[in-house]
């Protein structure tokens, strides 16, 4: 799965699934490490995504007032 054509939705959906399965504790241990993995690269993807986001709001409400 690419992580960077998820919508921000999907990523969080993604994050929570996953911690839904480390919380019941059946993880694995050799699975462990990539889940983990897995939710720290789409909560970076987030966090751009919100960063961007607000960033475009930022301009858009700025605009004209220069």
């Amino acid at each position: 799965m690419n992580h960077n054509e998820l919508t921000y939705e999907e990523a969080i959906a993604r994050v929570e699934e996953l911690v839904g399965e480390l919380e019941k504790g059946e993880t694995n241990l050799d699975a462990l490490s990539g889940k983990l993995a897995e939710a720290k690269k789409l909560l970076a993807l987030c966090r751009e995504k919100l960063k961007q986001t607000e960033t475009d709001v930022n301009l858009l409400l700025n605009d004209g007032k220069e």
